[in-house]
């Protein structure tokens, strides 16, 4: 096999995560050759079970040595590498539980650092619950604040060295956000002449790598309509114009700061055009989160800039109201996968 690992972590056990993991490799086997599961092969093993039926035998689960045993696996049959403690106890199904988030968190800080010292492509991460991870005792909001500290840690740099971005991308429209998981209020003090800069900075470099050129970067506002030139709010004038300035100065084609309920619209690419930007940066988490999303959670995914490693993610979380059910749809994570593998094919 020439294609580089994609190691998938696990997610939250109680969650969808496992389920997901059992349809993509059943669904999707030859995007799948050459990727494993950083996880736990009993938890894998119930799932792959669950989705047995009169027609369809369960995909057989094999517990892998090492990296090199992924490329002897066949097609439908699902590697696992064991990178946590098995749980002492079966994990309830649809509930927050500290077992689930250490369980979680592990596997995501195992494949981070495997990521990290060059032994798998990337990653892939099944939907983590934030508060399962907390009460694992993690200190981070989520993937993207983890795998941000792991990054700093291995190149020996404060987390403050290592600034990162979340990307929700679909086949029409790219969001990037200037903050992530905060209150709306904090989100609102985040917006901050150096902090847009960097988003700005970040969304060009990341961008120019996947598509090969400079990405055209639609800015939105703050506030209702950019503000209507500061009648309703002067954080356009004031912050997001002057670090759109200081980008198109260093040669970022950066464009706005556009009404954030149009500016998304532009961007959208569609069958009969092209959009007016390749990517919109949005002033916090909703505002850029919600016009991908509304499209179909099936096609985003989720893809954090300014890593050394490739990190994607399917654009939902855990769906407790219908784990264990055999209901989720495993769509988001295999275009998480394509993606991943598109990333690390090209270097990005």
């Amino acid at each position: 096999m020439n294609r580089p690992s994609i190691a998938i972590t696990l997610g939250d056990p109680a969650g969808i995560g496992p389920e997901i993991i059992a349809k993509a490799f059943r669904d999707a086997p030859e995007l799948l050759q050459g990727c494993f599961v950083a996880g736990d092969v009993g938890i894998v093993r119930k799932a792959a079970q669950m989705l047995e039926a009169p027609a369809r035998p369960a995909l057989p689960v094999a517990l892998i040595e090492s990296l090199r045993d992924v490329a002897a696996v066949p097609p439908r049959c699902i590697p696992v590498m064991q990178v946590t403690p098995p749980p002492v106890a079966p994990i309830p199904t649809g509930a927050i539980s500290a077992e689930a988030g250490r369980i979680a968190g592990e596997c995501v800080v195992w494949a981070a650092r495997a990521a990290l010292r060059g032994e798998v492509g990337g990653l892939v991460t099944a939907p983590l619950h934030k508060e399962a991870l907390a009460a694992a005792g993690y200190a981070f909001p989520g993937h993207t604040e983890l795998l941000q500290a792991e990054a700093a840690a291995h190149l020996g740099r404060p987390v403050a060295d290592m600034p990162v971005r979340m990307m929700l991308a679909n086949d029409e429209l790219r969001t990037v956000l200037v903050s992530i998981h905060m209150s709306l209020r904090d989100a609102i003090e985040a917006v901050r002449f150096g902090n847009v800069l960097q988003t700005l900075r970040i969304t060009h470099a990341s961008l120019s790598a996947v598509l090969g050129r400079a990405p055209k970067i639609g800015v939105a506002g703050l506030n209702p309509h950019a503000g209507e030139g500061g009648l309703f709010g002067s954080e356009e004038r004031e912050i997001i114009a002057p670090a759109i300035a200081a980008a198109r100065a260093e040669g970022i084609d950066a464009d706005g700061p556009h009404s954030p309920d149009t500016v998304f619209m532009r961007a959208r690419a569609t069958a009969r055009r092209a959009g007016a930007f390749d990517v919109v940066v949005a002033m916090y988490h909703d505002q850029g989160l919600i016009p991908v999303k509304y499209m179909g959670v099936e096609k985003g995914v989720n893809v954090t800039l300014g890593l050394p490693l490739v990190r994607t993610s399917p654009d939902h979380g855990t769906a407790f109201d219908i784990a264990g059910r055999g209901l989720a749809d495993a769509s988001s994570l295999v275009e998480a996968i394509r993606v991943a593998r598109a990333l690390v094919l090209r270097g990005a």
